[in-house]
């Protein structure tokens, strides 16, 4: 008995679902209104561009890649000269023995180099200059628009 209230209920879903999508049957086909002036014009170019793209039309694959055990090799010399560069990194002695000596070094470099004016700016000056364009930009009074007697 209640196999075939299922039964029933999954031949009222299948209706209800393809109900809807029967009339997308016919909605893919491209149509034009046959009394619109420019249903000749529009019916040509659909005409005229519905074979496109065609499998011609495609680039065709490559055929000049390499073999794939040169890539293998490529990938193998590469991870061969990365564990080389590190273990020449891990030969690196990185302490620093005279920071004065280093940055006595650094400011010499820092001060050979010329500085532009608007660098050399202060945040003190950055402040009133932004300050300064805070003040410009407010808007100015109300005017009274009440009649004058």
């Amino acid at each position: 008995m209640n196999a075939l209230n299922s039964k029933k209920l999954i031949l009222i879903a299948a209706v209800a679902i393809s109900a809807p999508l029967a009339g997308c049957i016919g909605g893919s086909a491209s149509k034009t209104e046959p009394v619109s002036p420019l249903a000749p014009r529009v019916q040509e170019l659909v005409d005229a561009n519905s074979h496109y793209p065609r499998w011609e039309d495609f680039p065709a694959a490559p055929t000049d890649l390499p073999p794939v055990a040169q890539v293998a090799a490529n990938a193998q010399r590469l991870q061969n000269d990365s564990a080389t560069l590190n273990s020449e990194i891990a030969r690196i002695d990185w302490t620093l023995t005279d920071p004065e000596a280093l940055a006595a070094e650094t400011a010499a470099a820092v001060q050979s180099v010329p500085v532009s004016p608007d660098a050399a700016r202060t945040q003190a000056d950055i402040e009133a200059f932004a300050q300064s364009l805070r003040d410009r930009a407010k808007a100015p009074p109300p005017l009274d628009r009440r009649p004058t007697q």
